[in-house]
């Protein structure tokens, strides 16, 4: 079957556009090696979670415009065509009609509150509190998922070294399995010393396995705080991570907690939350006030019922009333002739029923079954909840800050400690396994050796890592950005 030559370049185009966007949406390549900023930048751009926040504020945005368009008067258009079956008052006649009468009216409406306690402005101000907020809000969360994916970043190289020493220790062990093969053949050395190092060698092979699982599930877990379908692919840029001998940091904590205080979000919109908590009481108020409004209205109509005389009514002569004087004679009445009737034409009732009303409204509360003071309640203790809830975020921030302080403090003092121990421990294994070489030593002592380096090696990484977060944190609280 032969298509015809524009589907084929039209089904191309639409395959081309088709991959294009796939590729708009997933910028990132799974195959590529990203940075700590190219992870926090894609995170930003697809986490749900952000992106459901934003939708929050966009609400809030338009409850902001909805609150200020109650300044406005409004407008308003009626119209309704009716049938009416039945004895009824014409409404346009003032008479009665039996037959089916069709009726049409037409209005214009407008009202505008001129006073209300100021509750308009003050919900104003109300609603643009919570739109910050939850702008706030929006980068509050931006940054949790910066701190996730740069701990997630530190766990992959962490992950990456540990895997990289165990495989050093395994090639320095499986070296001693080939040499110790050669001098049990040779003769010059028991057999069960090569067990022995084939041993410590199968548990080595093991550090190296659990190494590389950690460092699966490492990437597994930036590939899902980054929306990714899967980690395949997925590699990271392996930056130097050099700790220097210098102080701690230059800023105490107290610095640190009031930079802390002036730029994260969290901060800001627990403050924001509490003016709109200010504003909640003030509109509450204005329930206690009298409101003033004004409207008016335009309308006509239309009825089925409404006639006219055709013509000017002729005389017939005189005829009995129906009345007798006292004397008893009839009393004679003249008789004209009505003419002809004619229904009014809608143009013509459309201009003779026009009616016009505006007014001033006053109304002044009296007793409400204390809605209004249930209300002026309700805000004020939303107030104080508002109020605490900043104090509670300051103290949380603070708590934050001196134990992230504190255990980098505590990291850097480990990482040295650690540094001078392994330096020891790599000088005193390289004596234990000359002496292990010529047989002066027994396994059991060489491979306690080799183990206690590794566990000295394990401690080092441990400590570089969580000084090199723990200062990141730091960072952070100082408003500083995230990478390496």
């Amino acid at each position: 079957m032969k298509f015809p030559k524009n589907q084929i370049i039209l089904c191309s185009f639409l395959l081309f556009a088709l991959t294009f966007n796939s590729n708009a949406q997933n910028p990132v390549a799974t195959n590529q090696t990203l940075s700590l900023e190219q992870c926090i930048d894609y995170a930003l751009k697809n986490n749900i979670q952000i992106k459901q926040s934003e939708l929050n504020t966009d609400l809030s945005q338009v409850n902001l415009l909805q609150s200020k368009a109650t300044l406005l008067p409004s407008l308003n258009a009626n119209a309704a065509h009716s049938y009416n079956i039945g004895r009824t008052v014409d409404r346009f006649t003032n008479q009665f009609a039996d037959a089916e009468v069709l009726s049409q009216n037409f209005s214009l409406s407008t009202d505008v509150t001129l006073f209300c306690g100021f509750q308009n402005i003050n919900t104003i101000q109300e609603n643009k509190f919570i739109y910050l907020s939850r702008k706030y809000d929006v980068e509050k969360m931006k940054n949790d998922v910066a701190l996730n994916i740069a701990t997630a970043y530190l766990q992959i190289l962490y992950s990456i070294e540990t895997e990289d020493n165990a495989k050093n220790q395994m090639g320095i062990t499986a070296a001693q399995v080939e040499r110790a093969k050669i001098m049990v053949d040779a003769g010059t050395t028991a057999k069960g010393v090569l067990l022995d190092i084939q041993s410590q060698l199968a548990l080595e092979e093991l550090n190296v396995t659990n190494a590389q699982n950690q460092l699966d599930i490492s990437y597994l877990n930036l590939a899902q705080l980054l929306n990714m379908p899967s980690a395949e692919g997925l590699s990271i840029v392996k930056p130097e991570l050099t700790i220097g001998n210098n102080d701690l940091l230059t800023a105490t904590t107290t610095q640190i907690y009031n930079s802390a205080v002036s730029n994260l979000p969290e901060i800001k919109s627990a403050e924001y939350t509490v003016k709109s908590a200010e504003k909640s009481v003030d509109v509450a108020w204005g329930g206690l006030s009298p409101r003033l409004t004004f409207s008016a209205s335009y309308g006509t109509g239309y009825s089925g019922a409404s006639q006219r005389v055709l013509g000017a009514p002729t005389f017939q002569g005189y005829g009995p009333d129906g009345s007798i004087t006292s004397t008893g004679d009839t009393v004679l009445s003249p008789m004209f002739s009505s003419g002809t009737f004619e229904k009014i034409p809608f143009a013509d009732q459309y201009s003779d029923n026009v009616n016009k009303s505006f007014g001033f409204y006053l109304t002044v509360p009296i007793f409400n079954r204390l809605q209004t003071k249930s209300a002026i309640d309700r805000a004020r203790i939303q107030k104080l909840n508002a109020d605490l809830t900043v104090e509670s975020t300051k103290l949380q921030v603070q708590k934050n800050v001196q134990q992230a302080y504190a255990d980098a403090s505590a990291g850097l003092k480990k990482y040295n400690a650690s540094l001078k121990a392994i330096d020891a421990m790599q000088e005193s294994f390289k004596y234990t396994e000359q002496k292990f070489n010529v047989g002066l030593l027994n396994t059991n002592d060489y491979n306690d050796a080799k183990n206690k380096l590794i566990k000295a090696q394990s401690d080092l990484l441990q400590a570089k890592y969580e000084y090199v977060f723990k200062t990141k944190v730091l960072d952070f609280y100082q408003g500083k950005p995230l990478k390496f």
